[in-house]
């Protein structure tokens, strides 16, 4: 049984110092309280300082995140840079009736 579980398995890269990850927003609290399917799934990118263990690593974030430093990895995905000469899509903003700015 192990044998076929293990067939789809694969290591993953090791986080290491400097590494810059996104933080994953599904435990987080926003003081705004908006709806959940309108906040971003990922905030950052954030600096890796400390790989504390094979599951735990310590990221640099800002004071007014206002939670622990050292989080699991499962938090965590890797940030990819953007390609060099790739386009950003400019988006317009949306106007919607009845609300000022």
């Amino acid at each position: 049984m192990k044998k076929q579980v293990d067939k789809g398995r694969r290591e993953g890269k090791a986080w290491e110092r400097g590494d810059r990850a996104l933080l994953s927003t599904k435990d987080l609290a926003f003081k705004e309280r908006l709806a959940r399917k309108l906040v971003d799934q990922y905030v950052g990118p954030y600096t890796i300082e400390e790989v504390v263990s094979t599951n735990a690593v310590k990221s640099r974030l800002p004071a007014s995140m206002r939670i622990y430093l050292v989080m699991n990895i499962s938090q965590i995905v890797w940030y990819k840079e953007q390609v060099e000469r790739q386009k950003k899509k400019e988006t317009k903003p949306i106007e919607v009736e009845g609300v000022k700015e």
